[in-house]
């Protein structure tokens, strides 16, 4: 039944896009193309993945512990009740590093090699997931076509965020060669096959160290460690955070926007 609820959803998004494509090729080119463009655009979780973070900083900047907890419980699967302010700020950079992919690279990706109703189709996928893909009694096997559906969605678009990452961080003044060497070294260490890519580069970036053991659902899950204690965890590193995973979309969008116009 879950596998059945997950086609289902995936084919009505992805038909309901097709729709709306095929609506909006019967205007003239520019309002066509804006209108496809603001479509597309509702896929993308860059503004708002941004903001969620900033939720997270500023509480912690007014020495709001609490607050920030909080904050971060609306984006991370983990309990938050109980983190430090170091735990807080590990949580709040994996999660945006993952979103990096998820919410911007992936989009933008099925974008580029399917148009609308694939961009469509993948977010529902990741919405998918993200409700019902969890490893718990309830939803072990009604979520786990979703949870294996979003993991082969996921797949190419992982690694090309965490090269996007490494070349963002060339960019930004930060460290591509340690971005790099953790990326591959750290890939594994996640439950997941994909996310420890991105979480590795953001990782090997700043010279952090992230992941390790966190509480689910009230269990202790014993994960490995993800890049080296090179720097300590900082306020300030929510912000680099962000300005790396806006420079990663920058650097995806104008990649694929290259792309595309090549291609046509």
């Amino acid at each position: 039944m879950g596998a059945a609820l997950a086609l289902i959803v995936v084919g009505l998004s992805a038909a309901g896009a097709g729709a709306l494509a095929a609506i909006f090729a019967r205007l003239a080119p520019p309002f066509a193309f804006a209108a496809v463009a603001a479509a597309a655009a509702t896929t993308l979780a860059t503004r708002g993945l941004l903001d969620a973070v900033k939720r997270i900083e500023a509480p912690l900047r007014a020495g709001d512990l609490a607050g920030a907890r909080a904050n971060l419980s609306h984006i991370v699967g983990r309990d938050t009740a109980h983190l430090d302010r170091d735990k807080v700020l590990a949580a709040g950079l994996e999660s945006l590093a993952e979103s990096t992919c998820d919410g911007i690279v992936a989009p933008l990706f099925y974008l580029f090699i399917g148009g609308l109703p694939l961009a469509l189709a993948y977010k529902a996928v990741s919405t998918l997931d993200s409700m019902i893909g969890y490893p718990t009694e309830r939803y072990f096997y009604f979520g786990k076509f979703a949870a294996r559906l979003d993991d082969l969605a996921n797949f190419l678009p992982a690694r090309l965020t965490a090269g996007f990452i490494v070349v963002a961080a060339a960019a930004l003044g930060l460290n591509p060669a340690r971005a790099w060497r953790i990326a591959w070294r750290d890939r594994a260490c996640h439950l997941s096959p994909n996310a420890g890519y991105p979480e590795a580069a953001f990782a090997g970036a700043f010279g952090v160290r992230l992941g390790g053991p966190g509480v689910y659902f009230g269990k202790e899950i014993r994960k490995p460690y993800i890049g080296d204690n090179v720097k300590s965890l900082e306020i300030d590193s929510l912000k680099k955070g962000r300005a790396l995973c806006l420079a990663t979309a920058l650097l995806a969008l104008a990649t694929f926007a290259l792309l595309a116009s090549a291609r046509s």
